[in-house]
């Protein structure tokens, strides 16, 4: 499930779809801010009655509480909303990578992949550092790019230690 809110594979969809199974709005709300949360009330239970309707009625409701739902979160996050995208037909290459992995039942290109992106982007936040080095004392503008790299370095080791922690 990719974490693109304005995709049909996104959170926000996977969560109205729930909501619309359970017949129950508490599992797409919590995306919604409170302020567009009538809105978003009335949407649902006028998809539940074209429901009924038909199959085609049905798809077509569904399709217009999701469109609703992203928007709706979009715009509570101050995000314009640009239409509901597909499903991207490759995915996203880890997920791709993942799914694979588990078919084949082989961690090997996965874990691959996942290392070198890490150790990329950890070398590149580290040689970062170490051009800002060795600022002027006196260059204040200079000192504050330094610290910044610093605690960007810093922080991201931490939090991806954090994530994998947690698990």
């Amino acid at each position: 499930m990719a974490l693109r809110c304005d995709r049909m594979d996104g959170l926000v969809v996977k969560s109205a779809e729930e909501a619309l199974e359970m017949e129950n709005i508490n599992y797409v709300l919590p995306f919604i801010r409170e302020k567009y949360e009538d809105e978003v009330k009335d949407a649902f239970e006028r998809t539940l009655v074209v429901r009924e309707l038909s199959g085609d009625a049905a798809e077509l409701a569904d399709y217009w509480f999701f469109e609703t739902a992203v928007r709706l979160h979009l715009k509570g996050r101050g995000i314009s909303y640009e239409g509901l995208k597909p499903t991207p037909v490759n995915g996203e290459p880890v997920i791709v990578m993942a799914d694979q992995a588990v078919k084949t039942e082989n961690l090997n290109d996965l874990m691959n992949f996942l290392l070198s992106s890490i150790r990329e982007d950890v070398e590149a936040r580290f040689d970062d550092i170490l051009y800002k080095k060795d600022y002027d004392v006196n260059d204040v503008d200079d000192a504050r790019d330094y610290v910044d790299a610093i605690l960007n370095f810093f922080g991201y080791l931490q939090t991806l230690i954090e994530f994998m922690e947690e698990g």
